[in-house]
């Protein structure tokens, strides 16, 4: 962490500079209200609410070129962004402690924030270490990404989440521009609706009897794991080789044979892995399994989706849709 502090500090320093110069030309020349999220799904549920209107407001995506939640730093050009925004929206985990640093230098002190863990509150879960998976507590991984507050912060792979967020944001969005309130209102309403339908779909393919026994509702990752809120709502369990927020690449012989020796007992019939995985662990797993060609299924975490995928019509619905289309599989 105190590599990634003296970062924040010397950048910070660099902002101040900066935004003397240019913060009054650019507050003159556009007007439009500012919002900032740092990762996809909270960009496109602005998206969502904002409607037609969309033109409207100055809307910047941070994390748009793969680069995901856990390497992220911001750039001077992100922080002037950060700093003269109307609405900036963040999650609030140990990979956003850069943001603590940019905000005691934000120029608009009018600024609304969105933490999405102060948001859900009691609901946020502990980020966790379940049996068989790598345990980093006891190793110095030069405190880059620390977990300081041991909280699990993929908090919009829940659809039950997504909604709570999305009432939020179009809170704050109509607050911030009350000629279009009622609008921002309507297309929430709409959107939120989409969200529970899609939950309700979920919980009807994930959780009925067809689903079959406990070992047909497990799912075995050969990567890191930051489903636990899609899990925990649909009473799916997991084993995994890491977890969410974890650095590690490579794992130990043991925790191979523990994932290759779990599949066999479970009679599992993929490993699974996220969007960004080189799939070399989940390759190990297969090639040591019983039967040794078992698929490799991709569950999407939405942590490097970037603006080609967004021009190609990405949205958070389609890519949860795609999901759940992905666990039917891996559950059959």
């Amino acid at each position: 962490m105190r590599r990634t502090r003296m970062i924040v500090f010397i950048t910070v320093l660099l902002l101040t500079t900066v935004l003397c110069g240019c913060t009054q030309k650019t507050e003159e020349k556009d007007l439009k209200i500012s919002v900032v999220c740092t990762n996809f799904p909270q960009y496109d549920w602005v998206r969502q609410i904002l409607g037609d209107k969309v033109n409207n407001i100055r809307l910047t995506l941070l994390l748009n070129n793969r680069i995901d939640l856990h390497n992220y730093q911001p750039s001077v050009d992100d922080m002037i962004k950060i700093s003269v925004c109307d609405l900036f929206i963040y999650i609030g985990g140990g990979s956003d402690g850069w943001v603590d640093d940019v905000l005691k230098q934000a120029e608009n002190k009018k600024m609304v924030v969105i933490k999405l863990l102060d948001t859900l509150g009691d609901a946020v879960k502990t980020a966790e270490t379940i049996e068989g998976m790598e345990d980093e507590d006891d190793e110095d991984h030069d405190g880059d990404h620390e977990h300081e507050s041991g909280l699990d912060e993929h908090v919009w792979l829940s659809l039950r989440n997504a909604q709570v967020f999305c009432a939020v944001i179009a809170d704050a969005l109509s607050a911030l521009d009350k000629g279009h309130a009622e609008v921002y209102q309507s297309n929430a309403g709409v959107y939120i609706d989409q969200l529970s339908a899609l939950d309700l779909k979920y919980r009807a393919a994930l959780t009925a009897p067809s689903a079959g026994p406990e070992s047909g509702k497990t799912l075995l990752f050969g990567d890191r794991f930051p489903f636990r809120y899609l899990t925990d709502d649909y009473g799916l369990n997991y084993y995994a080789a890491f977890a969410g927020c974890s650095a590690e690449t490579e794992a130990s012989f043991e925790t191979i044979i523990f994932l290759v020796e779990k599949m066999n007992e479970l009679g599992l019939k993929n490993v699974m892995v996220t969007e960004s995985s080189d799939k070399k662990i989940a390759e190990t797993i297969v090639r040591e399994s019983k039967g040794g060609n078992h698929p490799i299924l991709v569950l999407d975490a939405m942590q490097s989706v970037n603006k080609n995928d967004i021009s190609n019509g990405a949205t958070y619905l389609s890519i949860m849709e795609s999901n759940l289309s992905v666990l039917k599989e891996a559950l059959e």
